[in-house]
């Protein structure tokens, strides 16, 4: 397996020793809910009757049917390992170090906490610089959205942002010099109901 996961690294661009990538797939797979949860559990008689009136299907995981946390966990395991520690990012942008965590505390760049330090997601940075427009969307970023929602909506098409009659990714529109308040005013949405 060792090998095989290697070459889809590799052909996915990703840079990353297998067994560090296997502990983020890991990590990232105990952080999800228990792999068999009763979602029934979770909500009242009444809450339960009315989430499946509306055709919610509250069953229990059954063996045999797909495990539906393999793509988050998949999704956030490339989202670490893709991460740019401290260092790295400060020697992309020319910087010291300590001008990145400056730019982390004033949300002029987003990351977490992780096992050494701190980990910057990388579709906020271009080859030497930051995303242009981007501290105009980190502003908009509501508090409570977690660091692989905001990554997916930043890779994920969105209709409002057209690029040669395609709708664009967030990055795409704002690598091609498009305005950012459109992007905040999207991302601003981000945990509300449609």
């Amino acid at each position: 397996m060792t090998v095989a996961l290697r070459d889809v690294l590799a052909r996915a661009g990703l840079k990353a020793d297998t067994a560090e990538f296997l502990a983020y797939v890991e990590d990232a797979a105990r952080r999800l809910s228990p792999p068999n949860p009763d979602p029934s559990h979770y909500f009242s008689a009444d809450q339960r009757a009315a989430l499946t009136e509306v055709g919610l299907d509250l069953t229990p995981h059954r063996e045999g049917e797909p495990d539906y946390r393999v793509r988050t966990v998949a999704e956030q395991a490339v989202l670490a390992d893709s991460a740019l520690s401290v260092q790295d990012a400060a020697k992309r942008l020319g910087v010291d170090d300590s001008r990145i965590r400056h730019r982390l505390k004033e949300r002029r760049l987003t990351g977490w906490k992780g096992h050494g330090g701190w980990r910057l997601p990388a579709w906020q940075f271009t080859a030497s610089s930051v995303l242009p427009g981007l501290d105009v969307v980190l502003r908009a970023v509501p508090d409570d959205q977690p660091p692989l929602v905001v990554a997916s909506f930043m890779s994920t098409p969105q209709t409002d942002l057209v690029i040669n009659g395609k709708p664009a990714t967030p990055r795409q529109w704002l690598l091609a010099g498009g305005d950012p308040e459109p992007v905040a005013q999207l991302v601003a949405t981000l945990g509300t109901p449609a």
